[in-house]
């Protein structure tokens, strides 16, 4: 039975620029661009299989074995730590994890640091290094309500042009780490399937904007 590497990608556009450079290193699979609404896509010649998951859901079938790679943001491998191989840097899907707040605000040492953020374990992270008390305020979106409705001091989240903190009358107060998109691995999967895994690495590598 021929091995298949197994390849999670990420469902909308940063999946589609994905996909692609996978095509262009050479693992192209022409049913995957038909209009269907089928979610797994094989091409036997290359001994790859792909399918489309939720973003946030890329780790998890990684780490679980049911992809032996995938693409994900950096922003869900540090707030979710999943055990996996990061292998390689995209470069795309760029942005970055930052502190906003009002355009007034001054922090005071003198009480507790109210963070709303969809990321509380990356944003504890920061404060610990700070040596700063913090309350994390947990939601799921509309973050940048949060200050503004005098929920929260502070919001940390994805930041990727800053139009959308611009037009709530936030601003970013601190740069906490760049994001793009990674190519990780499942641990097993890399070690059965190395040679497969390690070509697709060093062919991605090469479609890689510097």
């Amino acid at each position: 039975m021929k091995t298949v590497v197994n390849v999670a990608l990420p469902k909308g556009r940063l999946g589609e620029k994905v996909y692609n450079m996978f095509k262009a290193a050479g693992y192209e699979c022409p049913a995957i661009e038909e209009v269907n609404r089928k979610l797994v896509f094989e091409n036997e010649e290359k001994s790859i299989r792909y399918f489309w998951v939720k973003p946030s859901d890329v780790a998890i079938y990684v780490e679980r074995g049911a992809a032996d790679i995938g693409v994900a943001g950096k922003d869900i491998l540090l707030e979710y730590r999943p055990d996996v191989y990061e292998l390689l840097d995209l470069n795309m899907g760029k942005c970055r994890m930052a502190v906003a707040a009002k355009q007034d605000f001054a922090d005071s040492r003198e009480s507790t640091l109210r963070v709303a953020t969809k990321f509380p374990y990356i944003a504890q992270c920061f404060y610990d290094k700070k040596c700063r008390d913090i309350d994390i305020i947990n939601l799921n979106g509309s973050i940048e309500l949060a200050p503004l409705l005098g929920l929260s001091d502070v919001i940390v989240d994805i930041v990727e042009t800053g139009s959308t903190l611009k037009a709530n009358g936030l601003v970013v107060v601190e740069d906490i780490v760049p994001i793009s998109a990674r190519l990780i691995a499942n641990k097993a999967g890399y070690k059965f399937k190395n040679g497969l895994i390690r070509n697709i690495v060093e062919k991605m590598a090469e479609q890689v904007e510097k």
